[in-house]
């Protein structure tokens, strides 16, 4: 058994509403041997009373020895340098995972400037001066990558709408801090045991739906190549951990040599003098980025027939008038979602055992319904980091996993 002392001490930021329960898990498992001598989660949710879905086993890893949860507002520059203080008796961290940022995005740019960008500043900002030996960035597929292949790290794709615009800003904030030993990761669409998050849960709890009814499930877009490359999360929380320690071994200057990229600049000149932190629109930012996908290559088509062939029903699109129709009509949201929200609420209310509450819904917003192209190779953290995917094909191995987890903690309907 390895000395707990020669172990990281750990700091996950952000995320419980995301992936970073998913990373505690992986960090301090409930069965065999935590990686972490110490670990701190730090988010704005309380976890006792749970103000948001926790699911089954993550209040199990909150009870571990090891593990320490601080309810805090990390907007507040006192309470981001005070997360860093180590509990008596212990070391101070060593890696930092920062999984922060607005998710939604009907927020204003002001919300999305305070909580995504300003909160990942100040948390760098202390990181450097505390000397974390990794920070490894989390950031998600808000941009618009191209339908035809995939985007190597070199890319620059656009980042999509407002959201995209202030998580892209991130990174080149967190690039320009000094002596920050900085990792950003790129993921694709992430779906795992308890995530209820994302287009990848929304697509497996709609197409229980139409497997329910008896009715193929149809998209509203045309059949084309529209990749949407997916990630299982404990593959996103092998990477994360692969990533602090490979640039623990290095420091900032070598990584950047051996995995730097530039981080363009998106965004209104007028911003750089309104927002703290910003760097100038022409200043040649570099830090390792990596793309994290999976192996499976997933298309809107792979991954509505996987779905929708684990429910027993077929994955279809409307035809072309159809589609015009639906793709104009703000109405045509909530006539699609009548039929979701219906065939759903009747699979809870016929469940036996029956369900008093679940995180999850049938309502796909106009967001969820729009198009969302993912397209990332994932080549460059094999080949740097001899990273290794665990869960490598989107299935129906995987899916079968979730909804067991689900109907075991009693949020899936059996019927």
């Amino acid at each position: 058994m390895a000395d707990a002392s020669s172990k990281p001490n750990v700091l996950i930021c952000g995320g419980l509403n995301t992936y970073s329960r998913a990373l505690a898990a992986y960090l301090v498992p409930l069965e065999g041997e935590p990686l972490v001598s110490h670990l701190r989660i730090v988010d704005k949710y309380s976890v006792t009373p749970a103000t948001t879905y926790l699911g089954a086993e993550f209040p199990q890893v909150l009870a571990k020895p090891q593990v320490d949860y601080k309810q805090a507002n990390l907007t507040v520059p006192s309470i981001v340098q005070s997360i860093f203080d180590p509990p008596e008796g212990q070391q101070p961290y060593d890696f930092c995972f920062d999984c922060t940022g607005e998710v939604r995005h009907d927020r204003t740019e002001m919300i999305l400037i305070n909580t995504t960008c300003n909160i990942a500043r100040m948390l760098g900002v202390e990181a450097a001066k505390r000397k974390v030996k990794a920070y490894v960035r989390v950031t998600l597929p808000f941009y618009e990558t191209t339908t035809k292949g995939s985007h190597d790290e070199k890319d620059d794709p656009k980042p999509e709408g407002t959201i995209g615009i202030w998580w892209h800003e991130t990174l080149r904030m967190l690039a320009a801090i000094n002596d920050l030993n900085l990792v950003i990761l790129r993921a694709g669409f992430v779906y795992g045991p308890y995530i209820e998050f994302g287009d990848i849960t929304s697509a497996i709890t709609v197409g229980s739906v139409y497997g329910y009814l008896k009715k193929p499930m149809k998209s509203v877009w045309s059949p084309g190549k529209n990749p949407t490359n997916t990630l299982h999360s404990e593959d996103l929380a092998g990477a994360a951990w692969a990533s602090a320690q490979w640039m623990a071994s290095l420091g900032r200057k070598e990584a950047d040599i051996l995995a730097g990229e530039s981080i363009a600049f998106h965004n209104e000149k007028s911003k750089v003098s309104e927002v703290e932190g910003m760097p100038p629109h022409d200043k040649k930012l570099v830090a390792p980025l990596f793309n994290l996908v999976d192996d499976s290559n997933s298309t809107l088509l792979s991954v509505g027939q996987t779905v929708t062939s684990f429910f027993g029903t077929t994955f279809d699109f409307f035809n072309l008038g159809e589609r015009t129709l639906y793709k104009f009509m703000d109405d045509a949201v909530e006539d699609i979602n009548e039929h979701h929200v219906g065939g759903w609420t009747q699979m809870i209310q016929s469940s036996n055992p029956p369900i008093p509450n679940t995180p999850l819904s049938a309502y796909m917003d106009k967001y969820a319904l729009e198009k969302h192209v993912v397209a990332f190779n994932n080549t460059k953290i094999k080949e740097v980091m001899g990273f290794k995917l665990k869960r490598p094909q989107f299935n129906h191995d995987v899916i079968r996993e979730i909804v067991d987890k689900w109907k075991e903690e009693g949020s899936w309907p059996i019927l």
